[in-house]
């Protein structure tokens, strides 16, 4: 009988090649997937070492340019955040490589999708929601929900002892244990010495950013970040005139620039959708930069109340990324109500950087005359139309219920 077939999602890192291992001991047919999202990967590599291992075919799918246009463009379009901290990085990857796996799946005529995300973590959520919702008839297979696979393997370093007596290679070494998964967007770093919070994150850890304080310029510099519709479509390097247009030129261009001034780097504790908190330290140089200009540019451009709404939409399509909703009607909902709001968002930004973090010091509206903001009504130095003695009324009305409520309760406390 012909065994059954499983699309691995593939990283040719620990934890995905001991399960490829143990996937062939309980008799699968096993198709690796490695899904290029712009990580700096020896692919062939990692394709020798999961043959050498006795995959049947691995497929290496390039899918950089749709993961920055059809994902981190949209969500820097949305202004994503997550607790007000985490940009997606690794939340917005997940349903971009879950296409290629599941287009793998249909091409191979394979009925099992098998991952090695943990059981106590986000990622076996947003594999398996986004995998159900392009092929509702796939099985998943995740090991590490497996009683018998658990029983086997508690944690990383038994896999490193699994590794080591099948002649697997691996990067993971027991005195530097931590868990990277790196992308176009970001490099996030967890596990290992980082679990405990109060520890600090070792400073050979960081693979995309500089030292801000000993390896930075220490000099500013400056982009122009062009936008249409809440999207970027160039960015402008001041110190050279050179333009890049295409999203991943720019997303590259920023992420070299801004990893050079070591702006980006995040260290957080975060709520995972299953419950846990976990601690994360974060690379994101490009993002970081793209959504401060997005952000300055969004409350020049936008009526104060359509800001105000599109902010709350933006907190409830960010959970939705990060807990794997991706693809779902609230998620297609929200974001086409906010691609509404963001029609108006049109102009240019410049951000000054320096060691460890960007700054906005102007702005400009791509048409003068359809911009909200009015330098002659706002102006100091004429009315511009405005009556400053209507301000009095103004006060008046909204002073009613704060006067009621001390007629009611008395006066207010005051601290001295």
């Amino acid at each position: 009988m012909a065994a059954d077939k499983v699309i691995l999602a593939y990283s040719g890192g620990l934890d995905t090649s001991c399960i490829l291992k143990w996937l062939l001991e309980q008799q699968y047919e096993v198709i690796c997937v490695m899904a290029d999202v712009g990580q700096k990967e020896d692919f062939e590599a990692a394709r020798q070492k999961a043959l050498k291992i006795g995959a049947q075919q691995v497929v290496v799918a390039d899918v950089k340019e749709s993961f920055v246009q059809h994902y981190i463009w949209p969500a820097i379009q949305m202004g994503l955040v997550y607790e007000e901290r985490y940009l997606l990085g690794t939340s917005l990857a997940r349903p971009c490589i879950s296409v290629a796996l599941v287009e793998a799946a249909k091409q191979h005529g394979a009925k099992y999708l098998a991952h090695g995300a943990t059981g106590k973590g986000n990622d076996q959520v947003r594999f398996e929601l986004s995998a159900y919702a392009l092929q509702p008839d796939l099985k998943i297979i995740a090991p590490w929900r497996d009683v018998e696979f658990c029983r086997r393997f508690q944690g990383r370093q038994d896999l490193i002892a699994y590794a080591q007596a099948h002649g697997i290679e691996v990067t993971a070494k027991p005195a530097t244990p931590w868990s990277t998964d790196a992308n176009m967007l970001h490099i996030s770093y967890e596990s290992g010495v980082l679990e405990d919070p109060n520890i600090v994150a070792p400073s050979s850890l960081y693979e995309l950013t500089l030292d801000p304080l000993t390896q930075a310029p220490q000099r500013a510099t400056r982009v122009c970040i062009h936008f249409e519709h809440g999207l970027p479509t160039s960015v402008e390097d001041a110190a050279n005139k050179r333009v890049y247009n295409t999203p991943l030129e720019m997303l590259t261009f920023l992420n070299e620039l801004g990893g050079s001034y070591g702006i980006g780097r995040i260290d957080i504790v975060e709520n995972r959708y299953v419950g846990l908190k976990s601690r994360g330290v974060y690379e994101t140089p490009g993002g970081t930069i793209l959504r401060a200009a997005h952000q300055d540019l969004e409350v020049f451009s936008l009526d104060r109340e359509v800001l105000r709404t599109k902010q709350l939409l933006r907190d409830r399509m960010s959970d939705y990324v990060y807990n794997g909703f991706w693809f779902s009607p609230e998620a297609l909902y929200v974001r086409r109500c906010i691609e509404l709001a963001e029609q108006q968002v049109s102009g240019q930004v410049t951000i000054e950087l320096l060691p460890g973090y960007c700054r906005v010091i102007a702005r400009k509206a791509a048409d003068a005359v359809g911009s909200l903001y009015n330098k002659q009504l706002v102006s100091m130095d004429e009315h511009g139309g405005y009556v400053p003695q209507d301000a009095g009324g103004f006060i008046a009305i909204n002073a009613v219920r704060i006067r009621e409520h001390v007629r009611a309760f008395g006066p207010y406390p005051t601290y001295k």
